[in-house]
């Protein structure tokens, strides 16, 4: 019984001393991608209707609100005005894109839409639909605010008043380090 209790001794430490890490290792952490609260944003490149490309890539230098928006949507009329009004309060602190997400629409409508509002951020062009999947959307409006490190601090499903959404970009502000 002692040589038994001895080698599960033994085995239990040399199973302790292996699994521990030493103190010098630095741990790697992978950036994990989901559309969702406390996670990275998803990366995507699209071309907007100014013809410029937009990204979501990680860390950026400005935080970033995206709207997955359609021009038929009732709420997204209703938005629009909002967002252009806080994209002209805010836009030297944070960028805005208005994601249309074309294969639930036309792009001569997301056009239409965009004049008739007189929206001048940036309209990204979902024309394949592979970034409104990457974000796994189901309603119009989404939108999804998006910190200076990639990390996505809110996820707003319909729409939002644009008291409601200054305050989370207000906070949000707050919460980025000074450059």
């Amino acid at each position: 019984m002692n040589k038994l209790a001895l080698a599960l001794l033994v085995t239990v430490g040399l199973g302790i001393a292996v699994w521990q890490e030493p103190k010098d290792t630095v741990a790697v952490v992978t950036e994990v991608q989901k559309p969702q609260v406390g996670y990275v944003a998803p990366y995507f490149s699209l071309k907007a209707l100014d013809n410029q490309v937009y990204k979501v890539e990680g860390k950026r230098s400005k935080p970033v609100v995206l709207n997955f928006w359609a021009s038929w949507c009732g709420p997204c009329r209703m938005e629009a005005p909002d967002l252009q009004k806080l994209y002209e309060k805010y836009k030297d602190q944070i960028d805005f894109y208005g994601i249309n997400v074309t294969t639930s629409d036309s792009p001569e409508a997301a056009a239409a839409f965009v004049s008739a509002y007189k929206l001048t951020f940036p309209i990204p062009m979902d024309v394949a639909g592979t970034v409104s999947d990457l974000y796994l959307i189901q309603a119009f409006p989404t939108t999804y605010v998006v910190d200076t490190q990639g990390i996505i601090r809110k996820k707003i499903i319909g729409m939002i008043d644009a008291g409601t959404l200054e305050l989370e970009l207000r906070q949000l502000l707050a919460q980025q380090p000074q450059q």
